[in-house]
């Protein structure tokens, strides 16, 4: 959910509450370790016992302790040469008596490829294309040999019931009703939460002569771009795969961003032109005559599927070769910008891509994959009917060759004797923005990073002292609205812990998002526990806070930070701190 932790943990809660609620059993994957497609069947992640606390489990540990998750898969790969589904280390030592999980393991699909080593390792459940190859009568067989104990089967057992019976499985069993009228989501409130999830999760990244939002009556406006419409074109506004979700009815019945941007012009009296980019010369000449010009661009990423190459000139690319797209985007991008220099691009895709064309338009948008309010959505943005308010959720590299995996033995691995390919974790803890910190390498657009409608100010950076249970300090501070209009912003805290604790430069320990008017403000408050200031011991094999000075971080993205405060730990003196933690509290807090 993002190559942060912290973040990806608390959305990995709030979605974990969200599905149980209704109430459904949520099955949090894939753990662990499974981070790349290529090889994701057979690869071993050979990952270092404190990058896999740190970075990999961490969210595991968050969803099952904070969203106290149902169910956990384990994934395909490999965690250091033992499959992840009989692996006793991650199953048993880390997620069931270490995270304390009550709920059940289930295998991905295929991912199961014994049994005995499989059940006693902790694996619940099996899944398979072949039901019940491994956890049926071969099972029951290996029980009755003494090869599992029956304690261990009537463990999987109490596991899956209990499940069933704490989320009100049994309660509430599922409604039997036709496929069809269970995937309808066009009622008026479907429509609605699938808008406003596009809307606040769309990132505007640039905005050059504040050209956004489109403003005045009259306008002529060419949208551009095979994933524009219309409905029933090529269109980027979901993944493939298993992250596909089925279209109700078995077609499309998704708002196009032509659909959108047409509809919402009218208001305005603007004209919309549209061209799909098939041939460059026509979309440049569309955007000449055009008083700004609006290009779609995306790729369809998918499991099963990595890609090689992050621009857009190629389509989806994997080390097996291209997957064609009906036009070179980028050379498209490039080519609508020359024609005319109000150019704004909106990006369809699930992750990063290389913008050779960035200094050449003015407007930018990260709208990911939209879903089927896709045209309103973006249309709202555009006209500034909704402000943005997104942030990055990963860092986004100026270069291909900016990136931590740099080496075959990174990814996709080199095969051992065996034929077996092993992926060395060799970055270590410095994943995504830690990576760019630590190496000094400026990103195109850094973790956290998004642009508003309107501006904002953080002020007064205080820190209170706690008693080390739930916090040792809480971090206080101002969010003003200084700008004209309605707006949202995200205050970000991070700590950067003292050098002897061997951590990143600077980690996201805690962020709110706040809603203002123009001239308001409020006043935020973060609490700061033992885990913010922690890092794993393998020699202890707990969590750790080492004496020292940490700093605390306030600012709206990883490399904007204007506020600082430091906190004193374990008799450090640290100039300027304003609170103390002793030794005392840490192993009050530790127990």
């Amino acid at each position: 959910m993002s190559e942060d932790p912290y973040l990806a943990a608390q959305g990995a809660v709030a979605e974990v509450r969200g599905i149980q609620s209704n109430p459904v059993i949520a099955t949090v994957k894939h753990y662990v370790a499974n981070s790349q497609e290529t090889n994701r069947m057979t690869e071993s992640s050979d990952v270092d016992q404190r990058t896999l606390e740190e970075i990999y489990t961490a969210p595991y540990e968050a969803a099952v302790k904070q969203g106290h998750a149902g169910s956990v898969m384990c994934s395909y790969n490999r965690v250091n040469g033992t499959y992840a589904c009989e692996n006793r280390d991650t199953l048993t030592t880390i997620l069931k008596r270490q995270f304390g999980f009550n709920g059940f393991v289930v295998s991905d699909w295929g991912g199961t490829h014994s049994t005995v080593a499989a059940a006693n390792a902790g694996l619940d459940m099996e899944m398979d294309l072949k039901p019940g190859q491994y956890f049926t009568a071969p099972l029951k067989t290996a029980v009755q040999n003494g090869q599992v104990p029956m304690s261990r089967l009537d463990d999987m057992v109490t596991r899956i019931v209990r499940t069933m019976f704490s989320i009100g499985i049994f309660d509430h069993p599922a409604a039997a009703e036709p496929a069809a009228a269970a995937a309808n989501v066009q009622r008026p409130q479907d429509l609605a939460l699938a808008r406003s999830l596009s809307e606040e999760g769309t990132v505007l990244l640039k905005n050059q002569g504040q050209l956004l939002p489109l403003a005045g009556s009259g306008k002529r406006i060419a949208v551009i771009g095979p994933g524009a419409g219309p409905s029933g074109a090529q269109q980027f506004y979901n993944g493939a795969g298993s992250g596909h979700i089925p279209e109700f009815g078995g077609k499309p019945d998704v708002v196009t961003p032509l659909q959108g941007i047409t509809q919402r012009a009218l208001a305005d009296g603007d004209v919309v032109t549209y061209a799909d980019g098939s041939v460059p010369a026509a979309a440049a000449l569309a955007a000449k005559t055009a008083d700004v010009a609006i290009v779609f661009a995306g790729s369809e990423d998918s499991e099963g599927v990595d890609r090689s190459t992050l621009d857009l000139s190629s389509g989806n690319c994997t080390l097996a070769g291209c997957v064609p797209q009906p036009v070179d985007q980028d050379s498209l991008i490039s080519q609508v910008a020359a024609a005319n220099p109000h150019t704004i691009v909106v990006l369809n895709t699930g992750g990063p891509v290389l913008m050779p064309w960035l200094n050449q338009i003015q407007g930018l948008f990260e709208a990911w994959y939209p879903g089927q309010q896709d045209g309103n959505a973006i249309a709202a943005l555009l006209f500034g009917d909704v402000d943005p308010s997104a942030k990055l959720p990963e860092t986004f590299p100026a270069s291909q060759s900016d990136l931590s995996t740099r080496t075959p033995q990174q990814y996709p691995g080199v095969n051992d004797a065996a034929g077996i390919p092993h992926a060395t974790y060799s970055e270590g803890m410095l994943v995504g923005y830690r990576w760019y910190d630590a190496k000094h390498i400026t990103p195109l657009f850094p973790f956290g990073f998004g642009l508003s409608y309107t501006t904002f100010a953080l002020r007064g950076l205080h820190l209170s002292a706690g008693r080390g249970r739930p916090s040792f300090a809480t971090a206080q501070f101002t969010v003003a609205n200084t700008g004209a209009r309605l707006g949202t912003e995200v205050a970000q805290l991070y700590v950067a812990d003292p050098r002897n604790a061997r951590e990143p430069p600077k980690q996201l320990k805690g962020f709110q998002k706040v809603l203002l008017r123009p001239g308001a403000r409020t006043t935020v408050k973060l609490p700061l526990g033992f885990r913010s200031l922690a890092h794993w011991s393998d020699a202890a094999h707990r969590w750790k806070v080492s004496s020292g000075c940490y700093r605390v971080l306030v600012g709206d993205s990883s490399r904007n930070l204007p506020l600082s405060a430091t906190i004193a730990v374990g008799g450090a003196r640290c100039k300027g701190a304003t609170v103390h933690v002793t030794r005392a509290m840490l192993r009050r807090a530790a127990r």
